[in-house]
């Protein structure tokens, strides 16, 4: 954890805005991010540990593997989660395990590193629902900027150099802590319900995306263009409609 903040600190300017309920604290919480980037992880655990919060991360296990990065996460205890192997699902007994002695656990609901070209949070996946309505824990939506800007998407040597390039450039790194996810409603044997469920996560995590993007002078495209990251559009929207309903609704 220490690792992280400190990394933070040498890479860009850390902003952190939004409080944790005290009442949450010691209870299983299920904190939900948009993945804008390879160092969002990072930012994430530090701005945690700013708000006294010591997190479990689940993460894809490539990030584990990335230089520098990798060894942050090995070091804090995070989980890595290989989405093609059978280890997907003890990640996630992990993470259950962790809740049920009152953890608090991160996720991506996203998957993956967003590839939509606004960098707009994409179609959200239900794992993340679905443990939460399993482990009846409270869900937290968490979003975050800039991140993107400190390692590229792809390519060790792009990834090493736009890392060390942050070190002068100190891109603001901002984070908000958004107000709990209203679920009491739903039960997970309920059709349909993690689908909903899902569905109010990616709209809390985009509201409180919105202001940090305003804030920074992108509110609709970003300053920064990975030429690394690939574009896609092929997850923007609900699953319903089609429609892009996570940007902002001015």
């Amino acid at each position: 954890m220490v690792g992280a903040r400190v990394l933070v600190g040498c890479v860009g300017r850390l902003r952190v805005t939004g409080e944790v309920p005290d009442s949450l604290r010691g209870t299983p919480v299920v904190v939900a991010v948009n993945h804008v980037g390879n160092f969002d992880p990072v930012v994430v655990v530090a701005a945690m540990r700013v708000r006294g919060l010591a997190p479990r991360l689940l993460a894809t296990a490539g990030l584990f593997g990335a230089p520098v990065l990798g060894w942050v996460l090995r070091a804090c205890g995070h989980i890595p989660v290989n989405r093609a192997s059978a280890s997907a699902a003890d990640a996630l007994h992990e993470a259950e395990a962790a809740l049920a002695a009152g953890a608090l656990v991160t996720l991506y609901p996203e998957g993956r590193i967003g590839l939509d070209p606004g960098m707009w949070p994409e179609r959200g996946k239900t794992g993340l629902a679905r443990l939460a309505l399993r482990s009846g824990a409270t869900v937290l939506p968490v979003a975050q900027w800039g991140a993107h800007e400190v390692v590229a998407y792809h390519g060790a040597g792009a990834m090493v150099a736009r890392l060390f390039g942050s070190v002068l450039r100190r891109p603001v790194l901002r984070v908000h802590f958004g107000p709990p996810v209203q679920l009491d409603d739903l039960s997970v044997d309920t059709p349909g319900a993690a689908l909903r469920a899902t569905e109010r996560i990616m709209r809390a995590v985009t509201d409180g995306l919105e202001p940090l993007r305003t804030d920074a002078g992108e509110t609709r495209l970003p300053r920064y263009v990975d030429p690394t990251r690939p574009l896609s559009t092929a997850r923007t929207g609900d699953r319903r409609h089609r429609d892009p309903v996570h940007r902002p609704q001015r």
